[in-house]
């Protein structure tokens, strides 16, 4: 039903949805962004500590606490009760005209031959992600997500001339494994963190953004371009 309605409607919606959130925060509960800043930071340090009775606690009532919370946002309703109507709306038409609203609009004029490339690190919000043990094709990466670590090893694959990762993440550590004779170009911006970039260690990183690459990395091949970003976390890029 979501793919029915336009992309302009949602970015009307999502639009007055954050000015919502703003007036809200400002002018009515200004301690919402700190509870839910704490809630997060319970489930964050949850999640990591899973394995043990404290941190099964610490997940679930940081995500109970945190679900009321985002539910009780003035902005947030108005987006649930948007979305309610537009779906509501969209369905009412598709059953007045259910062939119009079942046959999607393209041009025919001209079609070309595509593969869809599956990615070996998927879209994900939550939890930890680590590439395979075992050999796997390489297609470029460019990934978010919010908590949970990410884990690349490029020993297992066979990298082309040029590869490229996007890895933008709110909570977590990022971990990138490359061989020796790949050269390297990294960019990492960093709010709240410390990173390993080839053996230069940065201990504290306080709204800071690294630049590096290695001295080859103009004219041999193959090499890999790295953008990272991180609300808070390490990230390390070692030689394996």
């Amino acid at each position: 039903m979501f793919n029915r309605i336009s992309t302009k409607n949602i970015n009307w919606i999502l639009m007055i949805g954050v000015i919502l959130l703003i007036i809200e925060i400002v002018f009515f509960n200004k301690v919402l962004i700190f509870s839910v800043v704490i809630f997060g930071i319970m489930v964050y340090f949850g999640w990591r500590n899973f394995h043990r009775s404290l941190g099964k606690i610490l997940f679930w009532v940081g995500i109970v606490f945190l679900t009321f919370t985002i539910i009780n946002m003035m902005a947030v309703r108005f987006i649930i009760i948007i979305g309610l109507i537009l779906i509501l709306r969209e369905y009412y038409k598709s059953t007045k005209d259910p062939i119009k609203w079942q046959t999607p609009e393209h041009n025919t004029d001209h079609t070309e031959a595509l593969l869809e490339m599956k990615p070996f690190l998927q879209q994900r919000l939550w939890g930890d992600q680590v590439t395979s043990e075992n050999a796997y094709e390489w297609h470029d990466v460019n990934i978010q997500g919010t908590f949970g670590d990410r884990v690349l090893d490029l020993s297992n694959t066979v990298l082309p001339d040029d590869s490229f990762i996007s890895i933008r993440h709110f909570i977590g550590n990022i971990e990138i494994y490359v061989p020796y004779e790949v050269e390297v170009s990294i960019q990492h911006s960093s709010l709240v963190g410390r990173a390993n970039i080839l053996g230069q260690y940065h201990m504290n990183l306080w709204n800071h953004q690294l630049s590096y690459q290695t001295t080859d990395y103009a004219s041999d091949k193959p090499r890999v371009k790295i953008i990272t970003s991180l609300m808070s976390g390490n990230i390390e890029v070692k030689r394996i």
